[in-house]
């Protein structure tokens, strides 16, 4: 499956590949230089794709990536996602959006300190078990946000939220003690792998 919102970058990717495969086909177009100029459009290909989720239990990841910050003192939690990972976001818990707010910024690298001001899409949603934030952030090469969810929106637990394009960060934030169940430096998948379980 491919990602929500990309239908403009998905055609012009997919225009120039089926021209090479013509021209392999019928005009004897070496396969070596087939190879060579349909990498580009083979990629955006892969960068776009959206697989299916089985959710997981518990409070479950946002993104597909690594842990980059696990801060329990302040509930808060950072994925990074490199340009390899699957770039569509997800909703850790079940709730209703009741703040959503976009913000210009910079376009520092995602992995580092001045990531914070960097663009970046925020939500704010209120759960049966506490409040969450939840910012997705660009990075240095990503400079779209696709938001998929509204303001006063219902959203359930591993539905998409949106994605980032090209190399990005997703922030957490809860309002109640959270019991985590992974580390810095894991790598977790976005709906499927469990960060832990928010305190009763």
């Amino acid at each position: 499956m491919i990602a929500k919102g990309v239908g403009k970058p998905l055609l012009l990717s997919c225009i120039p590949l089926l021209v090479l495969f013509l021209l392999y086909l019928f005009a004897g177009l070496p396969i070596f230089l087939f190879f060579i100029f349909a990498i580009p459009p083979i990629f955006t290909l892969y960068f776009f794709r959206d697989p299916g989720r089985d959710v997981g239990e518990g409070i479950v990841s946002p993104a597909d990536g690594k842990v980059q910050v696990l801060d329990e003192e302040e509930n808060t939690i950072k994925i990074f996602m490199n340009i390899w990972d699957v770039h569509v976001n997800r909703m850790p818990l079940g709730g209703e959006v009741i703040e959503k707010e976009h913000h210009e910024g910079k376009h520092f690298p995602a992995f580092g300190e001045k990531a914070g001001e960097n663009e970046r899409q925020f939500y704010q949603i209120d759960t049966e078990k506490g409040n969450l934030k939840i910012w997705q952030i660009s990075g240095m090469f990503a400079r779209r946000i696709v938001p998929y969810i509204k303001k006063g929106e219902k959203v359930e637990k591993g539905e998409k939220i949106g994605m980032i394009r090209f190399g990005s960060k997703v922030k957490l934030k809860f309002s109640r003690d959270v019991d985590f169940h992974i580390e810095e430096g894991k790598r977790v998948k976005a709906g499927k792998t469990t960060l832990g379980v928010l305190h009763e």
